[in-house]
This record gives C-alpha cells, structure tokens and sequence, in this order.
C-alpha cells in the first residue's frame, strides 16, 4: 500500500521516493513485523488462553512434555495475520508472484488450523492421508500458477555453472514436490520450544538475500546465477523474518505459546516458495539441512522398526533423541539453531563457487 501511496507523497517531497527501493521496504517491512509481533503478541495469547486453543502433548512426546499439557497453541495464525498486514503495507501489489505468495502461505496455514482444530476439539487430527492429499493439491495449484507466470522451468545445480537440465512440464511434480517436503519438514522439527522457529529464521534471512541478488542483472550476471526477477519477494522474506523473530520472542523456551501445524505448515510451504521462485531449489537442500536430518531420523526409524524390528534412535525426530540422552531442552534448541546458521553460511558460498 505505502509502495503505491509514495508515488503521490514524493510529489510533496522527494524524500518518499525512498520508499521504492526493495532495500529500505525489506528493512521497514522487517522492523515492522517485528514491532507489530512484540507489541500485540501478549494480547493474543491472553485472547486464546481459554480451552478453545490449548493443546495436549502428543503421547509420542517424551514425559517431560507431559509439562506442557494445556499449552495455548495455533500461534502460526498469528505470525500469517503478522507476515499478510505487512505486504499489504510494504510490497507492490501490482506484482503477482506477491498474490501466488499470499495464497501459498494462507492454504497450507488452513491445512495445518483444521488439523490443529481437530486435535483440540476431537483429540485427533485429520489423517496423514488426508493432510498429505490436501498439501499435493495446493501445492500443484502453486506450481500450476507458477507456470503460467512463465517460471523458468531448468533445474540449477550449486557448484556448477552451466549444468541446468530444463524439466519442461515436470516442473509441476518437481515444485510441488519441495513444497509439500518443506512444510513437512518443519512440521516434523517443531517439536521444542523456540526449535523451529529458530532455525527457519536464519533460512529467512539467507533466501531473503538470494531473492535480492537473484532480481538484479548485474548482480546474477556476477554471481552467474539465473535472473528470476524475485526482489519484491526479498521484502517479504524480510518480513517473514521481523514475524518470526517477534514469534521466538514468546516461543523461546520455556514458551509461552506454540506454532501448531498452521504454523509449521505455512512457513515451511513459504521457505519453498521462495527456494523455487529464486530458482536455488537445491540450495534449501544445504540450507534446510537440519530440516532434511530431522525428515530423515524420522524415515530411518520408521523403515529399521518394521524391517529389523529395531530403533535406531531412542526416539524420532532426532531432537527426541537427544532429549532422551539426556541434553536440556535449551541446549538442543540452541545448538540446532547454530549448525542451522552454520548450513545457511555454507549455502551463500556456494553462489560463488561455480
């Protein structure tokens, strides 16, 4: 909204024609969301404290999460209202990869209210089948749309300059393929206080920088990664990141309120959208990688119990594991983040060497 409203205050004076550059609109929009997040954050939770929004521990969890039985729960419907007011405010409304954004991060956050409404009020959510059959379809109305926004259709490989097999159609099933894994993915490590959250930021903030470079010439030109025209969504990442940094303010352990899978789902389907709109698909592979290992731990475990009839794990997902080792819940949070921000480092260099 600023964005449009600026072409008529620069007319009063110059000064707002500030407004237009996607580097102080990333900034504001960060500052922004974060402000809003922490100002606001309290009354929410106060307004859903009530037995409507409270969740059990799953019976899965270890004992000590039997701790946070009755945990107001289904923040993430406070991060998407947080990360929704912030582009209206700050982005180009006139640019449809914002729109095919907007609508990515509401659908997959609806998945994840009516599975985390279920469990409230049924004690059980909706059945993996379903919730997986749901995540496939909007995650291929997603690429769909994609596709008719002419989206290059080649697959970049990190490390190599001209290795980028064109996939034509089978762009669809490639795409939806990372949205519906990443929105998993983050579901399965949202599991302990502030553990998620914290880790995606610093994915926020490394995609936020690969959207900026990937929408300027001559900095794809130099970096030579392919041109995607995505600096408008640079300003939504930066927002993600002011949402979710407002959000750990109150999830950091102990927590005072958790995500739920409208959540998890919604921000793990926006982190991929980004990757693919970026064209750098296969760098959420190394940045995401704590993501992949907690997916991982999970597929490991289930395959070695019904072939061998043994764990490998004394628990799945794997911050389970070190949980039942013996490690503190804040040590595991902590420690994950950083191999988080390490993976997310070792991402960027790969932008230059190819």
């Amino acid at each position: 909204m600023l964005y449009h409203v600026s072409y008529l205050l620069k007319l009063l004076n110059p000064f707002f024609n500030v407004i237009h550059y996607v580097s102080f609109r990333a900034i504001a929009g960060l500052l922004s969301s974060l402000l809003f997040s922490i100002l606001f954050g309290n009354l929410f939770i106060r307004k859903i404290s009530g037995n409507l929004f409270r969740s059990q521990a799953r019976e899965w969890t270890p004992d000590t999460h039997k701790l946070k039985g009755n945990m107001p729960t289904m923040g993430g419907i406070f991060i998407i209202f947080t990360v929704l007011i912030n582009i209206l405010l700050w982005c180009n409304l006139t640019d449809l990869k914002v729109w095919i954004f907007l609508l990515n991060i509401v659908t997959f956050g609806a998945i994840g209210f009516w599975d985390d409404w279920k469990k409230i009020k049924e004690k059980k959510g909706i059945s993996s089948r379903t919730k997986f059959r749901l995540q496939l379809a909007m995650g291929s109305i997603i690429s769909l749309l994609l596709m008719w926004q002419h989206i290059d259709t080649q697959v970049y490989l990190p490390f190599f300059k001209t290795l980028h097999p064109d996939i034509g159609i089978l762009f669809i099933v490639w795409s939806t393929f990372i949205l519906v894994g990443a929105s998993n993915a983050v579901n399965l490590t949202d599991g302990l206080d502030g553990l998620a959250i914290g880790s995606l930021i610093s994915n926020f903030v490394t995609f936020s920088g690969v959207c900026y470079l990937a929408g300027h010439a001559a900095l794809t030109h130099y970096l030579h990664i392919p041109y995607s025209g995505t600096a408008e969504i640079a300003v939504i990442g930066a927002i993600l990141v002011g949402a979710s940094l407002g959000f750990l303010w109150f999830n950091a352990y102990p927590a005072q309120i958790f995500m739920g899978d409208v959540g998890s789902l919604a921000l793990g389907a926006s982190l991929a959208l980004m990757a693919i709109m970026a064209k750098q698909e296969l760098l959420l592979l190394i940045s995401g990688g704590l993501f992949v290992v907690e997916t991982l731990s999970v597929i490991a475990q289930v395959i070695s119990f019904r072939v061998f009839g043994k764990r490998i794990f004394k628990m799945a997902p794997l911050h389970h594991h070190f949980e039942l080792l013996g490690w503190p819940e804040a040590k595991i949070t902590v420690r994950f983040g950083i191999i988080s921000l390490i993976l997310c480092l070792l991402s960027l260099i790969t932008l230059k060497i190819r």
